[in-house]
């Protein structure tokens, strides 16, 4: 039986461990978008990695999360020649200028 109860305590603490590590790729908190006064989508707890796209274009992004948002014009999160990305801190909001475009997507900065 003790061999028995080792390995369930050590298959747990390595459960533990591994649910605790999966948190670090995810942003806990919320994403809200709208496109003048209208809420377009609100997002929580969003994988960190990967591009992540607004159903369709958005003035305003109200970043409730701790991480760092870089802003595309491009629904993939791509810098199309001539443009720029916008960086927006968490947490803290922002808002697309006309110049720029609507924003179509956004990707987690690299800390």
């Amino acid at each position: 039986m003790p061999a028995s109860r080792s390995m369930a305590a050590l298959t747990g603490i390595a459960l533990l461990g591994l649910a605790l590590t999966a948190c670090d790729d995810q942003a806990n908190g919320q994403i809200v978008a709208h496109n003048g006064d209208r809420h377009v989508e609100t997002v929580s707890n969003l994988v960190i990695g990967g591009c992540h796209r607004f159903p369709e274009g958005v003035t305003r992004v109200d970043n409730y999360t701790t991480s760092s948002l870089l802003m595309y014009t491009t629904p993939n999160c791509t810098v199309p020649r001539g443009g720029a990305s916008a960086y927006l801190d968490g947490p803290s909001a922002g808002e697309a200028v006309e110049a720029t475009g609507l924003w179509r997507s956004f990707s987690f900065a690299p800390e």
